[in-house]
């Protein structure tokens, strides 16, 4: 046995540590931006290129930066990727210390971090199996998932705490203190690196490599049925989630401080669900947990659209449920594609899936924001919800997925 694997926790809870405090210092500086550009600007055309910023270049990036992960030493990318993010955050605090940037700064800032973000998550992720036994890695998936939830609902109030106590380019720094204690607990472990084929040792070819990602996940045809799901499902749900405070707003006549409850609210269901995860669902059956994940958030958000406009308290109940659905169908998902590719490509694999998650986010907003204006926000809740549950049962009786839980022994 791999003498790594006798002591995988030490090595994953020293990794873990330090990437707790990276994530929940850039969850605080990307908060921080996107308020400040709120207070300035209050405009959403500002919003949405911020956004984009925030994402596109990840998605863009992601499959060459996966081809990058698979060759090149993965701990030595996320060092660096940490420390390039946190270069950004001290270099615009420097400029927030000369004056009020302007606002492509910030649109570049966003942009070089999203670029750091396309290396260091790829490498995260196919490091895992390296580390873990594959009997653990759901056990894992729910840890992860957990601190990812943390995040959302720690980074937000910590941000707009610390943006009361201090000013901007203090607010900044923090994402500097987290990077280096991330690099600093990566320093401490080993991770190891998977074979690499000989051809692609001696040939290096970056196109040839991205296109053997993309050829890696398509040999499990359940594999890409699977991954279809869930990009139906981030395609139709990401447009609703950014419609949560309009709901809010015109359906429930709440305010800000209304709106502000649901996304705790939702965040909590997260950190439920993520603890679920890595307890009662490490047991389970990972086909049954993705579909009746997708399920649970699809009829969450039918009957949110059909509460009638008194039903505010139900809506907040809903939004936690909705909450919780999420680790249990993105954790097994992702333990799916840990297991069933190859670990010397599975960097180009994860950023080729994340890339397009990310991308299907601006084409569903697209879709979205125009029927939503005609069909009201209650009915576009339901319309939506029922296309995640349709998408819910056609992945689980669509017949490779069948055969895949018998193979697999996944009963």
């Amino acid at each position: 046995m791999n003498p790594l694997r006798l002591d995988w926790k030490r090595t994953f809870f020293t990794i873990f540590a330090g990437q707790a405090f990276s994530l929940i210092g850039s969850s605080v500086v990307q908060f921080s931006i996107v308020w400040w550009l709120t207070q300035t600007t209050g405009s959403a055309v500002v919003l949405t290129l911020a956004s984009m910023a925030g994402f596109l270049p990840q998605a863009l990036v992601g499959p060459f930066a996966g081809a990058m992960v698979d060759r090149l030493n993965r701990k030595q990318i996320m060092i660096l990727s940490d420390l390039f993010v946190a270069a950004t955050s001290l270099g615009l605090a420097i400029i927030f210390l000369m004056g009020e940037p302007p606002l492509w700064v910030i649109y570049l800032v966003l942009g070089l971090r999203s670029i750091g973000t396309a290396f260091h998550m790829p490498s995260m992720q196919a490091s895992v199996p390296l580390i873990a036994p594959e009997d653990q890695l759901m056990r894992v998936q729910g840890w992860t998932q957990l601190l990812s939830s943390a995040t959302v609902v720690i980074g937000p109030m910590l941000g707009a705490f610390m943006l009361v106590m201090f000013s901007m380019e203090h607010v900044l720094l923090i994402d500097i203190v987290g990077a280096v204690l991330a690099s600093l607990s990566l320093l401490l472990v080993r991770i190891p690196q998977p074979e690499r084929k000989a051809d692609e040792v001696a040939k290096p070819n970056m196109w040839r490599e991205m296109k053997y990602g993309l050829q890696e996940l398509g040999k499990s045809k359940a594999l890409v049925m699977i991954t279809v799901a869930i990009g139906l499902t981030t395609f139709v749900y990401v447009p609703v989630g950014a419609l949560f405070n309009l709901m809010v707003l015109s359906h429930f006549s709440g305010g800000a401080w209304h709106a502000g409850v649901v996304e705790f609210s939702f965040g909590i269901g997260m950190l439920l669900g993520s603890i679920l995860l890595g307890s009662w669902g490490a047991k389970q059956n990972r086909v049954h947990l993705m579909a009746g994940g997708i399920g649970v958030l699809g009829l969450g958000l039918v009957f949110s659209g059909l509460l009638p406009t008194s039903g505010y308290i139900a809506f907040v109940a809903i939004a936690c449920l909705m909450g919780v659905s999420g680790p249990i169908f993105g954790g097994p998902f992702g333990v799916m594609i840990q297991t069933m590719i190859d670990p010397a490509a599975l960097g180009r694999v994860m950023a080729l899936i994340n890339s397009m998650m990310l991308i299907a986010t601006p084409v569903g907003l697209f879709v979205a924001g125009p029927l939503a204006e005609v069909l009201g926000v209650a009915m576009w809740f339901v319309i939506s919800g029922s296309l995640i549950v349709l998408v819910a049962i056609w992945m689980y009786f669509v017949p490779s997925v069948r055969d895949l839980r018998r193979t697999e022994g996944l009963k």
